[in-house]
């Protein structure tokens, strides 16, 4: 059985650019619902810097604190659609694995320089 943290990064891994998940997002597709803030210390893990931690979102779309300006860039530069107050918009850019399918894990591809 795979720990918390190993469950949290193989959904994170997974999800596409143009892409979001909110924490309480990936806390209900690992079936533990109210662990949320879990999933927020989990990306604190200096063995996950390579996962796409900047996909990750709160549930109202709000950014991370400390981090907004940098995860606007990136996110802005994948396509993902934000409101006027620089929230993402989650009916438009939320990924949906049922709807979306489940691409490929960013830790399998190949690392270009």
């Amino acid at each position: 059985m795979k720990s918390f943290n190993e469950q949290v990064y193989d959904i994170v891994a997974k999800i596409p650019a143009g892409r979001v998940v909110t924490f309480g997002q990936i806390a209900r597709m690992i079936g533990r619902p109210r662990m949320a803030r879990f999933v927020g210390f989990a990306s604190n893990n200096k063995n996950s810097w390579h996962l796409p931690w900047h996909r990750v979102v709160f549930k109202d779309g709000r950014l991370i604190p400390g981090y907004e300006e940098q995860q606007y860039r990136d996110l802005r530069a994948e396509g993902v659609v934000f409101r006027r107050d620089k929230t993402v918009n989650l009916e438009k850019s939320q990924w949906d694995p049922d709807r979306d399918g489940v691409p490929m894990d960013i830790r399998d591809m190949p690392i270009v320089f």
